[in-house]
């Protein structure tokens, strides 16, 4: 649906979006994670056509992207950096006059107003919407030449919880009901694990990662406290097992469960007391750290690979 091949966009001599290769597969929700100030938005506009790569190429919906190649109005659906609109008119009013621009049947107006469960308040003032109200305003408003594809730069930014679900389940539903492809940005996580079938990340204008989310959790490992590290040490060692000792904690990589029962069969059977068996896995937090806040990461990674014994 969308594909970038080293997009860059440089002010003052610094690399807001630093050679990004995007690669947004058709249908569901593409998450477009990083911290603030990350260059989230500025692709977003790149691709909208807002501002000018300075390298680079985009293709949107198997087309070129470019200056001398716009996309028509309405070919994208997008809310960057907050919804727009005439406080003094109503939600419908101000649907209406983007509809007019678009050259769009009045029609989908009320569609618009009705997928964002607005149809109720379309004639009220839009100065007396809530925050989420006039959030939803602006998902209709992206949504009136009901696009193939949809760019959200931070949809839930400011809203209660209660806001934030009411926003997450309404992309949700696009994605699945309607069909629409969706790149939504955020800095927190936890939004984008509970929407995203594919993210990119993003760290000081570079894509660090880019794939499913499961892809940044790693298989994990096994650790074994017992009465006596040394003679399991031993033990694996004699089996060929590679493992190391951590604080008087055996360490083993993922081992299948047949393997772990007659592992600790013969680490009772030769008088060592077995305390505790554990899996530890790196948390998808932790990875996400790892990526955009390596010295920070350093100190919350909890399981490390397994080498060679290390006491």
């Amino acid at each position: 649906m969308v594909a970038t091949d080293a997009l860059t966009k440089t002010y003052n001599g610094v690399n807001a979006v630093d050679a990004v290769s995007l690669r947004v597969p058709a249908g569901g929700i593409y998450g477009f994670l990083g911290p603030n100030g990350a260059g989230k938005s500025t692709t977003m506009k790149l691709l909208l056509g807002l501002t000018r790569p300075t390298s680079g190429t985009m293709s949107v919906l198997g087309h070129p992207v470019g200056p001398r190649t716009p996309l028509a109005p309405g070919t994208i659906g997008s809310l960057i950096e907050g919804p727009s609109y005439y406080p003094s008119l109503t939600g419908r009013e101000n649907l209406a006059m983007v509809a007019s621009y678009l050259s769009l049947p009045a029609s989908r107006v009320d569609h618009a107003l009705a997928t964002v469960d607005l149809a109720d308040q379309g004639s009220k003032l839009v100065r007396q919407y809530s925050l989420g109200m006039k959030q939803r305003l602006g998902l209709a408003m992206a949504l009136l030449a009901d696009p193939p594809l949809m760019l959200l730069d931070e949809p839930t930014n400011g809203l209660d919880p209660a806001g934030v679900a009411e926003i997450r389940h309404l992309v949700m539903d696009l994605a699945r009901q309607e069909g629409v492809t969706v790149i939504v940005s955020s800095h927190i996580l936890s939004e984008i694990e509970q929407m995203a079938d594919t993210v990119g990340i993003i760290c000081a204008g570079r894509l660090c990662y880019q794939g499913p989310l499961s892809g940044l959790q790693e298989e994990g490992v096994i650790d074994i406290t017992v009465s006596d590290p040394d003679a399991v040490h031993a033990l694996l060692a004699s089996q060929g097992i590679r493992h190391q000792v951590v604080h008087g904690v055996v360490r083993t990589p993922m081992l299948p469960d047949d393997v772990v029962g007659h592992l600790i069969t013969c680490i009772v059977t030769g008088g060592t007391t077995v305390y505790r068996i554990q899996t530890v896995r790196r948390t998808l937090e932790q990875a996400f750290l790892e990526l955009t806040e390596p010295t920070h990461a350093a100190h919350a990674r909890t399981a490390p690979g397994v080498g060679g014994r290390a006491r």
